[in-house]
């Protein structure tokens, strides 16, 4: 396969609701959305999911398209493919920038499978024809959360997930509990807690948690095996799970129970796949995280998602969850708590290219040399 040309645009929506963490208040969300054009006229569709400032991950949008006009775009532009391993490959060299080196690298995919003729789901060896949603409930006054996950209950999702800090920890869960006794009820930390709260932490046990995503810093492994000494709820892991080799050291040293699998925080789906097959290996239970992500990133969470290890609900919920519009046709829909997988040729997805004009705040066109 040879690229002839690759389409940047740096777009924004605007969230249904505003996303609240400890660390931060999303309302509008830019991405940059890429479209890779083959010599056969074939089109594969990627997206970063940086935020616009640095408070997830050292990345930004702002960064993301800095590395790719300047370093990953030139280095894989005139090169010919046989594999979208080989473009993950190609892109090593160049350090970190897992969210930049992950868009680009899924639109290949989503290239490959469609000049396949398969479904994204079954290009890397899918199992499922349906995916289990979850759904995040963002931080709020009780009764609004307790309403909105009422609601989030009656559309079908099977696992609620919501964000605590050591403000608002075992009342509010508590709460939850005894609205709700019987709900996969997951708590996530995003990094709010240190090894002084232990004993703070060691609470949240008897609330009967699916798990405790990410307590401690974004990027430990060491003290969160500690923490996981000390507590019956199953660790798990986030942030601090950048690479295959993050999950390595993290089995070993006993860090968590579970894993989160994001594409975009691991550089890419093929880096995905081989966390997800590690840990398949040592018996750890994955599920997709998410990222307040366009149907394009939704649609490779869902092809994840359909590999065997992920028996969790991730977060792949509906795109009328998070967007007036998606930037796919038809969008993403749950189903009695799940999604079905899609089984037209790359994503099974149509990008409504008009509408991301229409949304686009920059664009950029590279074409390879053999082109011009």
């Amino acid at each position: 396969m040879n690229i002839q040309q690759i389409d940047l645009f740096l777009t924004s929506m605007k969230l249904v609701q505003p996303f609240r963490t400890h660390q931060e208040t999303v309302t509008d969300r830019e991405s940059i959305l890429i479209k890779i054009t083959d010599d056969l006229g074939y089109t594969g569709w990627g997206e970063v999911v940086a935020f616009s400032s640095p408070w997830y991950t050292e990345e930004t949008i702002e960064t993301a398209w800095h590395m790719l006009t300047e370093f990953f775009i030139p280095t894989i532009i005139q090169g010919e493919w046989t594999s979208p391993r080989e473009v993950n490959e190609a892109l090593i060299p160049w350090k970190r920038n897992q969210m930049a080196k992950a868009g680009l690298e899924m639109a290949v995919w989503d290239l490959f499978a469609k000049r396949a003729g398969v479904s994204l789901a079954a290009y890397i060896g899918g199992v499922r024809k349906r995916v289990k949603a979850g759904v995040v409930v963002s931080m709020d006054t009780p009764e609004v959360m307790l309403s909105t996950i009422g609601s989030r209950l009656a559309e079908g999702y099977e696992r609620i997930k919501v964000k605590i800090d050591p403000a608002n920890d075992y009342e509010m869960l508590q709460l939850i509990r005894d609205t709700y006794p019987d709900i996969a009820l997951l708590a996530d930390a995003n990094s709010a807690y240190t090894l002084e709260d232990l004993e703070k932490l060691k609470q949240l046990d008897s609330l009967k948690l699916l798990m405790m995503e990410q307590p401690l810093a974004a990027d430990d492994i060491v003290e969160h095996a500690e923490l996981q000494k000390h507590l019956s709820t199953s660790v798990c892991l986030d942030e601090s799970i950048v690479s295959l080799q993050d999950a390595r050291n993290a089995v070993k040293l006993g860090s968590c129970k579970v894993m989160s699998i994001k594409i975009g925080r691991v550089g890419g789906l093929a880096n995905a796949i081989d966390i997800h097959d590690l840990c398949a290996e040592h018996d750890i239970p994955v599920w997709c995280g998410g990222m307040l992500e366009t149907g394009i990133s939704r649609a490779f969470h869902i092809a994840l998602a359909s590999l065997p290890s992920f028996t969790i609900p991730g977060d792949i919920s509906a795109s009328n969850r998070y967007w007036e519009r998606d930037v796919i046709k038809p969008e993403v829909v749950v189903e009695n708590g799940e999604v079905m997988v899609p089984e037209g040729p790359g994503i099974g997805y149509e990008v409504d290219e008009e509408f991301v004009e229409s949304i686009s705040k920059r664009k950029a066109s590279i074409h390879s040399k053999a082109t011009t």
